[in-house]
């Protein structure tokens, strides 16, 4: 199963990345982030805790993850599949600026595994576009990334020195009771990820793609723990409500988990016991098709 990385740290380099070659804007205002409160708050009780909720986001494996495995199955880079960056300025409201941040997000995850730097500048852009109309650019190390994204190729690196900047991101965030726009920006890298690894399966009908996207059942349940604790806004609610459907069409997907025996092995001067494990997955064609038609209809709801 995918090993669980903390948050979108992708998320957060690519946004780092972007404002740190081109400085700030100035194209958020006041009324801006009069938008995010009206639009994302709500003074009804929530079930979780900020902190519960933080918690769940952590387990959300990262696109760039799964990203990877499509580059190693063979297929060829598609940018067709991808979410247009001419779509940005259409995302009006908070809550789909919060989603298409992850979406993009995801997509550059995508471009970079892939090497495709003639395209990179573009899906930079909005990801900064889309950071600077929810709030959330002020707290990255600008010269830090700057200095290695122009000495490294490396998105470890990138990915690294993020996890800093991310941290204060969260603080801030659940300090300001915005978890809310955390959770839009996992749930649009999730789908994100979820579509771009379907549309791989359908060109190459690989079988470790299928059992991955297969493994994402526990993803799709933790998407659903996230919105439904926010699901007294209309919004939340009708997002839940699509990904409740794709939840439903994994239900007959069985995984179960092997051990084998434990191995020891020397890291840092210090013997480490290491725990195997593999997974095996049970998914019929049927079931496969049913959970890439859901995907669709979800990732096509999150891009329009």
């Amino acid at each position: 199963m995918l090993k669980k990385l903390t948050y979108l740290t992708l998320i957060v380099a690519s946004t780092q990345f972007f404002t740190a070659c081109t400085g700030s804007s100035n194209k958020s205002s006041d009324s801006d982030e009069l938008a995010i409160t009206d639009s994302l708050a709500s003074d009804a009780p929530l079930e979780l805790s900020e902190e519960v909720i933080g918690d769940v986001i952590q387990n959300v494996s990262s696109p760039v993850e799964m990203a990877n495995l499509i580059k190693s199955s063979g297929v060829e880079f598609s940018q067709k599949i991808l979410n247009n960056t001419e779509k940005v300025d259409e995302y009006d409201t908070s809550f789909k600026r919060a989603l298409n941040l992850g979406v993009y997000s995801a997509d550059l995850g995508y471009i970079n595994t892939f090497d495709k730097n003639t395209i990179v500048v573009s899906y930079l852009l909005a990801i900064k576009n889309l950071a600077d109309g929810i709030k959330v650019g002020q707290f990255f190390d600008f010269n830090s990334l700057k200095r290695v994204a122009t000495n490294s190729n490396n998105l470890d690196s990138l990915m690294e020195i993020s996890v800093s900047s991310f941290n204060k991101m969260d603080s801030y965030l659940r300090s300001q009771k915005r978890s809310n726009v955390s959770s839009l920006i996992v749930t649009g890298a999730s789908i994100e990820g979820l579509y771009i690894t379907a549309k791989a399966i359908e060109a190459t009908k690989n079988q470790d793609l299928i059992d991955r996207l297969a493994e994402q059942k526990d993803i799709v349940n933790i998407l659903m723990i996230i919105l439904n604790n926010y699901s007294q806004n209309e919004s939340f609610a009708e997002l839940a409500s699509k990904i409740a459907v794709l939840e439903k069409a994994y239900e007959s997907v069985k995984i179960t988990t092997e051990f084998s025996e434990p191995k020891s092995m020397e890291k840092d001067g210090k013997l480490v016991i290491v725990q195997d494990e593999k997974s095996i997955v049970e998914i019929s064609d049927e079931t496969l098709k049913a959970i890439i038609k859901e995907i669709e209809v979800i990732r096509e709801f999150v891009v329009l």
